[in-house]
């Protein structure tokens, strides 16, 4: 069974910078994409970003493209979402998921249970 744990969510200022990590175990992920998506409140959840965990290859919502940046640490099963130049729009609950590529979101089992991040004007 996937397990999937956030950390690093947290209050920060506009322009400011955050990293969640998130840590997967229960399989090998092989032919898997990991990533995040978030959760305004009153709206619905929305991608952010995945990264394959075979070779690496990078994917963004456009709201976040050239702000956020996704990468991975094979060797511990971690995931990391860099987050920069935060926006208040960008308040949201973030969750980490994992699942075969490509991505069909209502087919999606894997997820965490979130990390609140709330980026202030």
């Amino acid at each position: 069974q996937v397990q999937l744990v956030e950390s690093g969510g947290g209050l920060v200022q506009a322009g400011g910078s955050l990293r969640l990590s998130c840590a997967a175990s229960g399989r090998t992920f092989s032919n898997y994409a990991l990533g995040w998506f978030r959760q305004a409140p009153g709206k619905e959840r929305e991608f952010v970003a995945a990264i394959s965990w075979n070779n690496g290859n990078t994917y963004y919502a456009h709201s976040v493209k050239g702000r956020f940046t996704i990468s991975r640490d094979n060797a511990n099963n971690t995931v990391y979402l860099q987050m920069n130049k935060l926006k208040p729009e960008d308040t949201a609950v973030y969750y980490c998921a994992a699942e075969m590529w490509p991505w069909v979101v209502d087919d999606m089992e894997n997820w965490g249970k979130g990390t609140l991040v709330t980026v202030s004007s």
